[in-house]
C-alpha cells in the first residue's frame, strides 16, 4: 500500500475527520458549559475524562452509520494514528501542573497540546487543513494563556467552535473529489 493509498483510506474510513471532530466538539462544549455555569473542577474532569472516550465514541458513531471504524491492518499509517492518540494523555500532566500554578492556564494548555497533536494528522490524512486547525488551537491557546487567562472557559468555547467548524469543513470536503 502506498502512502497516498494509506492516506486516502484514512480520509475514507474516518470521513475526513468529521465525526471525530463532532465528538471533540461535544466534549469541549460540555466542559465549557461546566466551566461557565458550574465549577472549574467539574469542567476539568469533563474534559479529561471525556477526552479518554473520543476515539471509542468516534468508532461508535462510525459503526452507527454503518461504516468501518478502523484502518486496515496493512495500512502503514495505522500505527501513526495510535501514536498520535497517546500524545495528549502523555502531555496532560504538564497541563495539570500549569493549572495548579494558575487555574486559567488549563484550557490554553489543553488547546496547545491538542493543537500540537493535530500536526501529524496532516500526514495521516494527506490534507493541509489539519495544519489550520493545529495553528488555530496553538495560537489561540497561547494568546488566551498570555492575555486572557482570567476568562476561565473562553478557551473551551473557542475550541468547541473550532471543532464544529472543522467538522462541517470535513463533511463538505467528503462530498468533493478527494485528492492527495
Amino acid at each position: 500500500m502506498t502512502i497516498q493509498e494509506a492516506q486516502r483510506q484514512s480520509r475514507e474510513i474516518y470521513l475526513g475527520g468529521g465525526p471525530g471532530q463532532m465528538v471533540c466538539a461535544a466534549i469541549w462544549l460540555a466542559s465549557a458549559a461546566a466551566g461557565t455555569w458550574a465549577t472549574p473542577k467539574l469542567a476539568i474532569l469533563i474534559l479529561v475524562i471525556g477526552g479518554m472516550f473520543i476515539f471509542p465514541l468516534t468508532q461508535l458513531a462510525l459503526r452507527a452509520m454503518g461504516r468501518p471504524a478502523s484502518l486496515a491492518p496493512d495500512n502503514p499509517l495505522r500505527w501513526l494514528a495510535m501514536q498520535v492518540a497517546f500524545m495528549v494523555p502523555l502531555c496532560l500532566p504538564v497541563v495539570l501542573g500549569a493549572t495548579a500554578h494558575r487555574l486559567g492556564w488549563f484550557y490554553p494548555g489543553a488547546m496547545i497540546v491538542v493543537g500540537a497533536h493535530y500536526l501529524p494528522f496532516q500526514f495521516l490524512y494527506g490534507q493541509q487543513r489539519w495544519l489550520v486547525l493545529a495553528g488555530v488551537l496553538i495560537v489561540a491557546g497561547l494568546m488566551i494563556g498570555l492575555y486572557l487567562s482570567d476568562q476561565f472557559a473562553l478557551g473551551a468555547w473557542l475550541t468547541a467552535v473550532a471543532f464544529l467548524v472543522f467538522a462541517f469543513w470535513a463533511a463538505a470536503s467528503q462530498r468533493e473529489p478527494v485528492s492527495a
